[in-house]
């Protein structure tokens, strides 16, 4: 790209890094309730009006009572015996970040299919601001693709580029 460029990072260009500690016991304890399945008392983490922005198939909640109802129930409800395993964090000032995977069985509708009682994974990425001891906003990419071929279901007929991975089939030319 020649000429000018894109403002980079401007989230967290004025990060205090005075906060890294906060942020850090943060979002453990956040984690921890998640994987105690803690729904009514979550608000102890997330600020009121937290911002939960997720990629397409998840939605964008804004708000705790948002969070809770149309992402922690629904989604407790298509799986239960759910654990969740941050492989990677990060934490940068009032930021933090992780990727990882939950582990559940599919055990309620979802994305309108039945239940299957199958064993999935659920891949994930986050990140949060954290802002006078709560989340305020965060950042939510979910693999409900990978879930749903577990599940039978290829989203992408096929078409999906793992086929060019390995050298498998040569892109397309421009």
């Amino acid at each position: 790209m020649k000429g000018s460029r894109p403002e980079q990072a401007v989230l967290t260009r004025d990060t205090d890094m005075g906060r890294t500690e906060e942020t850090r016991a943060v979002i453990e304890g956040m984690v921890d309730g998640l994987n105690d399945h803690r729904i009514a008392d979550i608000g102890e983490f997330f600020s009121e009006s937290v911002r939960w922005m997720g990629n397409r198939g998840c939605g964008t909640k804004t708000g705790l009572r948002a969070f809770q109802e149309h992402w922690q129930k629904p989604f407790q409800a298509a799986f239960s015996d759910k654990v969740c395993i941050d492989e990677a964090r990060l934490y940068m000032g009032e930021w933090a970040a992780a990727f990882g995977r939950q582990e559940a069985v599919h055990s309620g509708p979802f994305m309108g299919l039945a239940t299957t009682g199958k064993r999935v994974t659920i891949r994930y990425m986050d990140f949060w601001k954290v802002v006078n001891g709560k989340i305020v906003d965060n950042y939510v990419m979910v693999d409900f693709p990978d879930v749903l071929a577990q599940l039978g279901v290829d989203v992408f007929q096929g078409e999906g580029w793992e086929a060019f991975d390995e050298g498998r089939k040569a892109p397309p030319s421009p």
